[in-house]
């Protein structure tokens, strides 16, 4: 960006494709480049490409975090609770000290401190070990004593909100903030904390006064990760500093978190991840397995892996909250919304976040709104962010209840949305999708003798268009003509790299395979975190930028050598030519051997948008439009044995400008399965009787299989 602060003024293509674009002007630095045209015009920006590391992740040459291996390794493990809540009275480490094989052992409890001596669900850390091998590890757990004084404890929400109920915390111990809603300073009483509280109008003048009113209440179950990788890490504490080797979706905060709980200086720690087989939001910090690897690894002083095992991951590793929520709608005869009143309760077990989000406030016109959500406390693992942490449970019911009203007031559920819902986007998401999936034959009579019977639905989403303000990315051109991209930014299986790529070799005229792509490692300048659906909008534009920069550098070598303005130059097909003259031209590669030294570097960070941003939180900022998406399905439910089948899905969604349409429908094909799974087969199932989870591998932990993948 210009230093100096001069702008110039640039027309910028926007609105919807389908639809029609218009030309809007905005402000922009000077020495950054033009606004890209449309995708049409352009030759590597919005082409199908596959991800830049597939074959490496097919063919297993991709090395992921349990591939890192270190010499004089050792191999950690967790001694976790049995029981839901206890004082732990006692930790005999006395028989495991005596093993020649453990060189490191953590507490994560302490018996003489009365604010870490209670556990408050099973699976919770108690000690940590690291030994010479795993089974060694295994072996060294079970010589630990530990006394345990038993509390009365709860894991059922309903009992949780009884009075009487067992407390999972009192006043002081009670954690504060986090998650959502995660206010400071609310009450708690019993197990329930909050209202967290929203309104705008008088929502319940206005549901008195409505001519239609509607009340419903929705539930949503438990749903952990089920990441195909575990979580895990490879911990490496020397005298000149730490290195982590872990699978993480931002390295950036996972490194500043190191720095923080260890009191290193930050230019000490250092952060890696080359593979990742899934994160959708647990993986976003460093966890308390984390901090109990490093731990181990600074004692023993040698590197430490720590990887969870698939109950470890089910119990301990986080998970999406379970939900309840009464909601109550007035409105007027023609559909008009005139009322809006949500209250919720949800249980993050002994965390915060169980929340709906924002969704039912944001997304239909109401002037009448009010909202109430609690956070319930009971004895299970605590949650962590899961793909639109909130919005989720709130979309699915705020949807059913706007489904509910329109049949109560006799309008088509499109028709209904049309009416209350502002957004042109999903205007025509909402005309594309009902055309695709034949809406017009929902209630055509259809001939189904036998026990299976078949309908259509819709719904709706709404999610803020986020940006991380700190992203940035290294672009280097060597003499020899390679063109090298550096960023902490961490490819969790989107395909990021694949993205840099194509907007680099955009920029320079040259093929995607040319850009050599070095990621994931935070010795590269910051890069965004991979969740909140930041990471593209975050990464590309400075990409874009620093690229541009060292063109217009090398321009002015070339321009040298033709006998040209700098001006008069462009590149494309790998050749930097004249405009006035296409004939005279030089290969990029020629080009970079003008350049001084051996090289020449860039670095860019994202700079705000040209219309300025809709709000500023720190690192993160919300764009001006807000991104949503519609989504259709087809399913066929067997009234004899409640067997349900999705058997056709079709999506919309909105995604701004979209620079690899394969990787784009692959994510979207991920949200529909973990939909369709969410709501038909997963749920944490905890024993009543003794606070353990029933399922915690995934035998009996059901997720969506092959055989349950509807048409996309």
């Amino acid at each position: 960006m210009a230093t100096d602060g001069a702008t110039r003024d640039e027309n910028f293509p926007i609105g919807i494709a389908s639809v029609g674009l218009h030309k809007e002007p905005r402000r922009i630095p000077e020495g950054e480049p033009p606004p890209l045209p449309v995708n049409a015009e352009l030759v590597e920006i919005g082409k199908a490409l596959p991800r830049w590391n597939g074959r490496a992740k097919v063919t297993g040459a991709i090395r992921y975090t349990v591939d890192v291996a270190q010499p004089g390794m050792l191999f950690g493990r967790i001694l976790r609770s049995p029981l839901p809540h206890a004082q732990v009275r006692s930790i005999d480490l006395s028989a495991v000290r005596r093993l020649e094989s453990v060189k490191a052992i953590v507490s994560a409890v302490n018996p003489d401190d009365s604010s870490r001596a209670v556990v408050r669900y099973v699976g919770q850390p108690v000690v940590a070990v690291a030994a010479t091998s795993m089974a060694e590890a295994e072996e060294a757990l079970k010589l630990i004593r530990v006394e345990y004084k038993p509390l009365p404890f709860v894991v059922d929400i309903d009992e949780a909100l009884k009075a009487g109920a067992p407390k999972v915390y009192d006043a002081e111990s009670a954690p504060q903030g986090g998650g959502f809603p995660g206010a400071e300073s609310l009450a708690l009483d019993g197990n329930a904390r909050g209202p967290a509280l929203a309104s705008r109008g008088d929502a319940a003048q206005a549901l008195a006064a409505a001519e239609v009113t509607l009340e419903g209440e929705y539930s949503t179950q438990v749903q952990t990760h089920c990441c195909m990788e575990p979580h895990g890490l490879v911990a490496d504490w020397r005298d000149d500093g730490l290195t982590v080797y872990i699978s993480t979706q931002f390295t950036a905060g996972v490194r500043r978190e190191l720095a923080q709980a260890f009191d290193l200086p930050i230019e000490k720690v250092r952060v890696v991840v080359d593979g990742m087989g899934g994160g959708f939001g647990s993986k976003s910090t460093l966890g308390n397995y984390g901090r109990l690897g490093v731990a181990l690894s600074r004692q023993a002083g040698a590197p430490v892996r720590l990887t969870l095992t698939r109950p470890e991951e089910q119990m301990d590793s986080g998970n999406r909250p379970s939900v309840r929520q009464r909601i109550r709608l007035g409105a007027n005869r023609d559909g008009t919304l005139t009322a809006m009143a949500i209250e919720s309760h949800g249980t993050a077990g002994v965390g915060l976040g169980a929340g709906i989000g924002n969704f039912a406030q944001s997304i239909y016109d109401c002037p009448n709104f009010s909202s109430a959500q609690y956070d319930v406390f009971i004895n299970a693992g605590p949650s962590t962010a899961m793909r639109a942490p909130g919005n989720t449970p709130g979309a699915w019911g705020l949807e059913n209840a706007i489904d509910e009203l329109a049949e109560k007031l006799g309008v088509d559920p499109v028709t209904l949305r049309d009416r209350i819902d502002p957004s042109p986007v999903r205007r025509e998401e909402r005309r594309i999708g009902a055309e695709r999936i034949g809406w017009s034959r929902r209630h055509t009579p259809r001939a189904d003798p036998g026990p299976v019977k078949r309908g259509l639905g819709m719904a709706q989403s709404l999610w803020g268009a986020n940006v991380q303000t700190t992203a940035s990315i290294e672009v280097r051109l060597r003499r020899d003509g390679v063109v090298e991209a550096y960023s902490g930014v961490q490819d969790i299986g989107s395909g990021i790299g694949t993205v840099i790529q194509q907007t680099i070799a955009e920029t320079l005229g040259l093929q995607p395979s040319q850009i050599a792509i070095h990621i994931g490692d935070t010795n590269f300048p910051a890069g965004p975190p991979s969740y909140g659906s930041r990471t593209t909008a975050s990464i590309t534009p400075p990409a874009r930028v620093a690229a541009w920069k060292i063109l217009q550098a090398l321009f002015v070598k070339a321009a040298s050598a033709l006998n040209a303005n700098p001006d008069d130059l462009i590149t494309r097909g790998g050749y930097i030519e004249m405009r006035s003259d296409p004939k005279r031209s030089m290969r990029f590669a020629e080009a970079a051997a003008l350049i001084d030294g051996d090289m020449m570097s860039v670095t860019e960070t994202r700079s705000e948008d040209y219309g300025g941003f809709k709000r500023t939180m720190g690192e993160a900022a919300l764009a001006q439009q807000d991104l949503g998406g519609v989504q259709f399905a087809e399913v066929a439910v067997d009234v004899e044995t409640g067997i349900i089948r999705v058997e056709r899905v079709v999506a919309a969604q909105d995604c701004g400008r979209p620079l690899n349409p394969m990787l784009l429908e692959s994510q979207i094909h991920g949200g529909v399965l973990m939909g369709v799974s969410y709501a038909l087969y997963e749920e944490r199932i905890l024993d009543r009787a003794t606070g353990r989870m029933v399922n915690a591998n995934l035998e009996q932990y059901k997720v969506a299989g092959p055989r349950e993948v509807p048409q996309i």
